[in-house]
């Protein structure tokens, strides 16, 4: 069932790629955009306590922000238009994007602050060892569960549920900060098992 949704969500990605890059749309371009999208979110997080409508906006934004992530990669793939420069500022920018969300909701009073930086440490360690087991040569992509469109799923999904329900986002970085941390965890104890026959 996952299996089949992941592959219908691919398949729309990848002719919305086609569609974006006829028009013009770069690979650097679009994760230009996904930047100043989740800028916008994290600005809109920090007024989501005093209106429904910025809880609302700051939840959209993101969701555009991470779709705009995915399509960079799918334009680049497709177009062949991978370079390791392009690779590198990819991941650092999703790296800064990352720790704005999480900060703008730990500062916007949205959950607890232990939880939120819980949360921010797990999801910059799940990025962390795939990248160090990659350089070793080890592949980590479907170890664990929450890659970065899990996570902004789950952060997007807490803070429509917000709206109706006040500790809905408390409860989504509770969520998160123990399968964060769990992935990374996994993601130690599979890089282990596969560098000890060395």
């Amino acid at each position: 069932m996952l299996t089949r949704l992941k592959q219908k969500f691919q398949l729309k990605i990848a002719r919305t790629a086609e569609k974006l890059w006829r028009a013009g749309l770069t690979p650097n371009m679009m994760s230009g955009l996904g930047v100043i999208l989740a800028l916008f979110s994290a600005v809109a997080y920090t007024w989501a306590k005093k209106s429904a409508w910025a809880l609302f906006l700051a939840a959209a934004l993101l969701l555009l922000s991470g779709l705009c992530d995915a399509l960079d990669g799918a334009i680049a793939r497709l177009y062949s238009q991978t370079t390791a420069f392009g690779g590198f500022i990819d991941s650092v920018l999703d790296r800064y994007t990352d720790a704005i969300i999480y900060s703008s909701i730990v500062v916007s009073g949205l959950c607890e602050v232990h939880w939120g930086l819980t949360a921010l440490i797990g999801s910059l360690l799940v990025s962390y060892t795939r990248a160090r087991a990659e350089i070793e040569g080890i592949r980590m992509e479907t170890v664990g569960l929450m890659e970065r469109p899990d996570r902004i799923l789950i952060i997007t999904i807490a803070t429509f549920m917000t709206i109706y329900m006040e500790n809905a986002l408390n409860l989504g970085m509770i969520l998160l900060a123990g399968l964060t941390n769990l992935t990374a965890l996994q993601r130690i104890a599979y890089f282990y098992n596969q560098t000890r026959k060395d």
